[in-house]
């Protein structure tokens, strides 16, 4: 699976220094947050980047770049490291999200059960549906033309780069096989992703002993 993914070059375009560590974890055993995840969580929001940090604020510039206001529609760690205490949502959305706003990085989380071919980020045409939700009862929704977006076969997986996930994708406590995103700009070092990758492996792990775990960068220290 993590072999097929691909960055359109229309993004790598609008940012030359974007890289994504994508993580493919087999055979994970979800369940709801427990004593452990929230220690994780608790001590996460204690070591926090804060807003205001560079790394935050690239992304706000990405968005800017392809006509999305980030203060209306912020990006996934800006919304997390100001939502505090961090939600608790189940043990593997607990451990990505306590590994995002300790590194200052977006990262998303997807159930590859319910994926149609490889996901692929690209500049949306405008006619892409996006499964949602309108007062808790299914919408589909459609992305503006050029925005940056993760998609499949179906359709788009989630919005505005990492802004909004969909419906269809989410994690839930039954996913077994799941998709990790690890999205990187400058300043933050290819060393770091590396790094922030390898603890959340770590925490999924915890989780799921016997999980089996691929990674790969793609971007400029991916070779790709």
């Amino acid at each position: 699976m993590i072999d097929d993914i691909r960055v359109d070059p229309s993004v790598t375009s609008l940012r030359p220094d974007f890289a994504v560590l994508v993580m493919g974890v087999y055979g994970l055993r979800n369940g709801p947050t427990d004593d452990r995840s929230r220690a994780w969580l608790a001590e996460a929001a204690r070591d926090a980047v804060p807003a205001a940090d560079p790394r935050i604020e690239a992304w706000r510039e990405a968005y800017r770049a392809f006509g999305a206001k980030p203060q209306r529609t912020r990006p996934s760690v800006d919304a997390l490291v100001r939502r505090m205490p961090l939600p608790e949502i189940n043990l593997v959305v607990d451990a990505y999200n306590a590994v995002s706003v300790r590194h200052g990085l977006p990262i998303g989380g997807e159930d590859l059960g319910h994926y149609e071919g490889p996901a692929r980020l690209v500049r949306a045409t405008g006619d892409e549906p996006f499964e949602t939700a309108d007062r808790g009862e299914p919408s589909v929704d459609h992305p503006e033309i050029g925005e940056v977006v993760w998609r499949d076969d179906r359709g788009v997986t989630c919005r505005r780069w990492n802004w909004r996930q969909c419906v269809r994708t989410r994690i839930t406590e039954e996913t077994t096989d799941a998709l990790f995103l690890l999205e990187r700009l400058e300043p933050m070092t290819i060393g770091e992703l590396t790094a922030a990758g390898e603890e959340l492996a770590g925490l999924l792990r915890a989780v799921s002993p016997g999980a089996r775990v691929e990674t790969r960068i793609i971007g400029p220290a991916g070779g790709e």
